[in-house]
């Protein structure tokens, strides 16, 4: 009998992943074909990543896939395919993604901006203190 895998992502054409490194770190693309145990072509027609070879150690494999994406297909196949799936928003729509968007936001705050969220938080707390004295009471 075989036994079961804990793994549920694996490298297939088709799957979304995530951009480690290089100019387009942190957007998303589709793998459209496995070339040898190191490396996959990505192609992001849709995220404006351009098809390249790609090394796995540079990606991270995303629970997200293109369903019944053909092997080696064009980047216009691919577009089509990623467009028909609605992969960017299913993609947007994770906490993945929402909480590398916030952390990206964060880091682009200027230090008024950060003082502002500093005055906001006190403000929160105080009054988040004040109904729970008023609802012990």
């Amino acid at each position: 009998m075989p036994q079961e895998s804990n793994f549920t992502r694996f490298v297939e054409v088709g799957r979304v992943v995530l951009l480690k490194a290089g100019p387009h770190a942190g957007h998303i693309a589709v793998i459209a074909e496995i070339i040898d145990h190191n490396r996959a072509i990505i192609d992001g027609p849709t995220t404006g990543v351009p098809r390249q070879a790609f090394p796995y150690r540079h990606l991270t494999l995303t629970p997200l896939a293109v369903p019944k994406l053909p092997r080696s297909a064009g980047s216009g196949v691919v577009k089509k395919y990623v467009e028909k799936s609605g992969i960017v928003a299913k993609w947007e729509s994770t906490s993945w993604a929402k909480t590398r968007a916030a952390a990206e936001k964060r880091r682009a705050l200027t230090d008024f901006e950060r003082f502002q969220v500093l005055i906001l938080k006190k403000s929160r707390r105080d009054k988040v203190r004040k109904v729970l004295k008023a609802a012990k009471a």
